[in-house]
């Protein structure tokens, strides 16, 4: 067995990285703040301003807008002037890290870090003991995964998501019946089901406290031609119901994803469409090594959507499954036809418009 000598510049340097994951991932914590208090939207187009200033305008407590600009400032994102005690945010930045800014805001996305932190103990406990961790212990995940279908999902998918269909938004617009499985807050079957008011919509999920806002967000806007109800994806019990299933961002951390797509394909008619939105990878570990995202998407996974899985004795598929694992799975549920896709507008997903014949 050969033994290697001990490379004291490559220690070096990875030491130096991991200094950076350290300062990243804090920066990250503060990043989630930030756009959680609105202060990159206060700041966006502020002149250069006080602390007290920049208090004022996002109506919050000046002494931590203080420290949190101390850790904008250092970690490179907010400029500071010393002379006049003064901060900004530069436009390029604020491109990237406001609301204004959908979907490219990042920021939406660092507020998963805090979300995955609090249930670290639940996941180290299972590393050891095996398992995992149900979704009712993720505080706020609802909320943010809300946030960001807003971002990926409900602002592209009138003029972008649904066109990879062709022909789709003339059929909508003559009335078809449609079905959102996994569907969450309901944030895009409610904007269907206003923007085609002739067609039929539903959206099925597993949490209760996502339906819930799902049925107030309809009632809000009055829609009558859609329905909320709370059932498990992998339990459809549906043939030939319907002219189009989604499922956006849903699969890949379902206990029994198999089970999941077999359903949707024995709910479409004979001439439906599944279109699907799930995470843009490669099922093999090494084809991701220059994913833009990989760490943070194979933490997320590791974290909850293989965890929540497990937590219901499911496969613990994960978020990283693939597109060749998809295509499989997506074959052995009986679809005959498979095209991916890719938006310019989300770099984490493909988008897989899948038929039976």
């Amino acid at each position: 067995m050969t033994v290697r000598e001990f490379d004291e510049i490559r220690a070096e340097g990875f030491a130096e990285r991991m200094v950076g994951v350290l300062n990243g991932g804090s920066l990250a914590l503060m990043v989630s703040v930030g756009h959680r208090t609105g202060l990159f939207d206060a700041m966006d187009g502020l002149s250069p301003t006080t602390s007290e200033g920049i208090a004022a305008a996002a109506d919050l407590n000046e002494r931590y807008v203080r420290e949190w600009l101390g850790a904008m400032v250092v970690g490179g994102i907010v400029e500071h002037d010393p002379e006049s005690g003064t901060y900004s945010l530069p436009a390029e930045h604020a491109a990237c890290l406001t609301r204004a800014a959908a979907p490219e805001n990042i920021a939406a996305f660092a507020q998963y870090v805090a979300v995955l932190g609090a249930v670290e103990d639940r996941i180290v406990e299972c590393f050891r003991e095996g398992g995992g961790v149900p979704y009712s212990a993720y505080p706020r995940f609802q909320e943010v995964m809300a946030e960001d279908s807003t971002q990926t999902v409900v602002s592209a998918l009138l003029d972008a998501i649904l066109p990879l269909v062709p022909g789709l938004t003339g059929r909508l617009e003559e009335g078809i019946d449609v079905l959102d499985v996994g569907c969450g807050s309901g944030r895009a079957m409610n904007l269907m089901a206003r923007a085609f008011p002739n067609s039929r919509f539903a959206g099925y999920d597993l949490s209760e406290e996502a339906i819930t806002r799902a049925r107030a967000e309809a009632e809000e806007h009055g829609v009558t031609n859609v329905r909320f109800e709370v059932r498990d994806a992998a339990n459809i019990g549906e043939e030939a119901r319907y002219d189009l299933v989604t499922t956006f961002d849903a699969v890949h951390d379902q206990a029994h994803p198999a089970a999941v797509l077999k359903g949707i394909a024995e709910a479409l008619r004979p001439d439906g469409v599944y279109l699907m939105q799930d995470i843009r990878a490669s099922s093999h570990v090494h084809n991701n090594l220059d994913h833009p995202v990989g760490p943070f998407l194979y933490t997320i996974s590791c974290m909850h959507c293989m965890s929540v899985s497990l937590a219901d004795n499911g496969v613990g598929l994960g978020a990283m499954w693939g597109e060749e694992k998809a295509r499989q799975m997506l074959e052995e549920a009986g679809f005959t036809k498979v095209r991916v896709e890719q938006l310019p507008h989300d770099f984490q997903n493909s988008y897989f418009v899948a038929t039976r014949g």
